[in-house]
């Protein structure tokens, strides 16, 4: 009889088999597989699956996060194929598990990545390194909370998107990451990615705009081009993987912000 389990969504999926046959449709997961050690395994991935920078030379892409090569994913025979809620469309969703075990994840903060590592490290039996990455993210998260608690909040925007302008907003894990440094996101009341106007722009009360990494890659020319709306907030550019990239990343995450805020101190 198949053992079964649960994905975030509470979707009913079938433990794959050994020897595991594994797509992932989502960047921060594929970094997580690895530091799983599971690269082995992986037997595609997409486009955007940037770390390691070596995946993408020996493992098959197919496709992007929002669109997908059927082809491509059958010829590799998988047997459990990794997607995200977010990251990855419904259609997606639907069209692939007509055929295959898909696993969807639904990451809005710390607590729901210490769950998707929980559940990784069932679905693909890898405990001890699992419950390393879990503790490290623990006493992480544990130190920068004391690093940060007597520091007053900041307002900011956080802006992810041009050509619209577009932020990050409400039940989003950027939201999340931004209340644990202390950032009072002024689009926490909003949709989860809403739009701003140049005119809102330049009368917004945030104290910093943080212009993210990605997706969009914003650079100091786009520091510039805000600032000639004569704002008075400060202007920064900042790491989005930290922000965005939930599993193993988070590791490493807590000594950027320690850092960012030092560097926010002394300017």
């Amino acid at each position: 009889m198949a053992t079964t389990t649960k994905d975030q969504l509470s979707r009913t999926i079938v433990l794959p088999s050994w020897p595991f046959r594994i797509i992932s449709l989502v960047p921060s997961e594929t970094e997580l597989l690895v530091d799983l050690g599971l690269e082995e395994y992986i037997v595609g991935v997409t486009k955007f699956c940037v770390h390691p920078n070596h995946l993408r030379q020996s493992k098959e892409i197919v496709g992007g996060t929002k669109n997908i090569s059927l082809e491509k994913i059958k010829a590799l025979k998988p047997n459990i194929i990794l997607c995200n809620k977010e990251e990855n469309t419904k259609d997606i969703v639907f069209s692939l598990e007509k055929e295959y075990e898909v696993h969807v994840s639904n990451v809005k903060n710390i607590v729901d990545v210490l769950h998707l590592i929980e559940q990784y490290k069932n679905l693909f039996n890898c405990k001890e390194k699992a419950s390393k990455i879990a503790t490290n993210i623990k006493s992480e998260l544990a130190n920068f909370q004391k690093f940060i608690q007597n520091k007053p909040k900041v307002s900011v925007l956080y802006f992810i998107w041009k050509n619209p302008w577009m932020l990050a907003g409400k039940d989003t894990f950027i939201n999340s990451l931004l209340a644990i440094n202390n950032f009072s996101n002024l689009s926490n009341t909003q949709e989860r990615y809403p739009t701003i106007t140049s005119e809102e722009i330049k009368q917004t009360t945030a104290q910093i705009i943080l212009l993210s990494s990605e997706p969009f890659p914003f650079s100091n020319k786009h520091i510039s081009e805000i600032k000639k709306l004569n704002i008075s907030s400060k202007v920064i550019l900042v790491d989005g993987e930290y922000f965005s990239w939930y599993g193993s990343r988070l590791q490493a995450a807590f000594t950027y912000f320690k850092e960012l805020h030092l560097n926010l101190n002394t300017k």
